[in-house]
């Protein structure tokens, strides 16, 4: 009975996703609050506010990423700090006409902005903020870069936020138990950015997979985003999960299948079409043009096409 109520849940939200998209083209979705989203109960007990696919501007106030949370029946487990402290008290306002059961734990899924800049609420609520240690680097040496670009467009949206980085760390895995839910925080590998986490729930078979999985928007390739590890870290680790239900980084709850196909399968696509472009003595302003109009229909496709073929082909270079 259980798995059936679980699977209709995941249905109704899939509907949902179709009519209500988290698009670049939509400013906000939930007028009444901070959050571009009202959120949505994925599974029972496992809640996310679905964030603009677009990048953050004023209008979404930021909000361009997944924040979601988990009742466990004896406290709530946030998964994301948000970008900014206005940001995560919107997020609080909405678990707290949820559930009674308070916020015990926040976990940063890697060491981005709109991952610890909420973290100044949650941290003046005494709330402990988990991240991996590579995240909290991150976000150590780059919050300043951070606070200045929230500050320039959010304007008063961004009032009351500081850098404030997580109380607890890691490194490879932290197991938490909360009622009636087993939590593995996981660092599978290289992925994404720096400090990338996952939060398993493996009787749920249910990943919070953070940057590691897209399907809704092109993901971004950064100068220190390894590509190569990615795929490796996908085709390991995290495949193995065998996980039924996704909540992806950025876009709707979704499936294993969809978000090979946009992450998994891009890589290799690109990294494909790199390795032949630099085999035929292809140059690097040539590899800005490389072929992707399969992947045009994805949201942000046109700020980060190019940028992607222009930083493997860096990468793949000297492979």
């Amino acid at each position: 009975m259980r798995i059936f109520i679980m699977l209709i849940a995941f249905v109704t939200v899939a509907l949902s996703s179709q009519t209500a998209c988290a698009s670049e083209d939509i400013a906000d979705q939930y007028p009444a609050s901070m959050l571009y989203s009202k959120p949505v109960e994925v599974i029972p007990h496992v809640w996310s506010a679905i964030g603009a696919t677009a990048p953050p501007t004023y209008d979404n106030c930021g909000h361009n990423n997944n924040l979601s949370f988990i009742a466990t029946g004896d406290g709530v487990v946030v998964i994301n700090g948000g970008g900014a402290y206005l940001l995560a008290k919107a997020l609080h306002d909405e678990i707290k006409a949820i559930t009674d059961q308070p916020v015990k734990l926040v976990i940063n899924e890697n060491g981005q902005g709109h991952a610890m800049l909420g973290n100044s609420y949650w941290a003046s609520l005494g709330v402990p903020i988990l991240a991996h240690i590579d995240a909290a680097h991150e976000f150590n040496d780059r919050a300043g870069q951070s606070l200045d670009a929230g500050k320039r467009t959010l304007k008063e949206r961004f009032e009351g936020t500081t850098a404030v980085g997580p109380t607890e760390t890691f490194e490879n895995k932290r197991v938490i138990e909360m009622g009636d839910f087993k939590i593995e925080v996981l660092n599978l590998g290289p992925a994404h950015s720096a400090g990338d986490i996952q939060v398993w729930l493996p009787a749920q078979s249910l990943v919070i997979a953070g940057d590691m999985a897209f399907h809704e928007r092109m993901l971004p390739i950064f100068d220190d985003t390894n590509s190569k590890a990615w795929v490796e870290t996908w085709k390991g680790p995290f495949e193995a999960l065998e996980a039924t239900y996704v909540i992806p980084g950025h876009g709707h709850p979704t499936n294993m299948a969809q978000v090979r196909r946009y992450t998994l399968d891009y890589l290799e696509y690109l990294r494909g079409k790199i390795r032949e472009h630099i085999d035929g003595g292809g140059s690097l302003e040539e590899a800005y043009y490389i072929d992707q109009t399969a992947y045009a229909h994805l949201d942000t496709f046109e700020q980060l096409a190019t940028r992607n073929a222009g930083r493997v082909y860096v990468q793949m270079e000297w492979e």
